[in-house]
């Protein structure tokens, strides 16, 4: 066992820094927007309890359920 080298420390230390602020990311645009009835609330009981996959379901699917702000 050594120092790790490049590949070990980009696995090891920058994709969970990336995949946490990702993480973060989610759970801060859907606290900061608008949905219809319970769909906040489900939102985030969905990325708690599945948190990277519930984040790409946000993605895909969630982020289309926002109420649009008109201007």
């Amino acid at each position: 066992m050594g120092m790790p080298g490049g590949l070990e420390f980009l696995i090891v230390s920058v994709i969970p820094l990336l995949l946490l602020g990702i993480y973060i990311y989610i759970l801060i645009d859907i606290l900061k927007s608008e949905f219809d009835g319970a769909n906040k609330l489900i939102w985030l009981i969905v990325v708690f309890v599945l948190p990277f996959v519930g984040a790409i379901l946000y993605y895909f699917i969630g982020r289309k359920q926002k109420i649009q702000k008109s201007n």
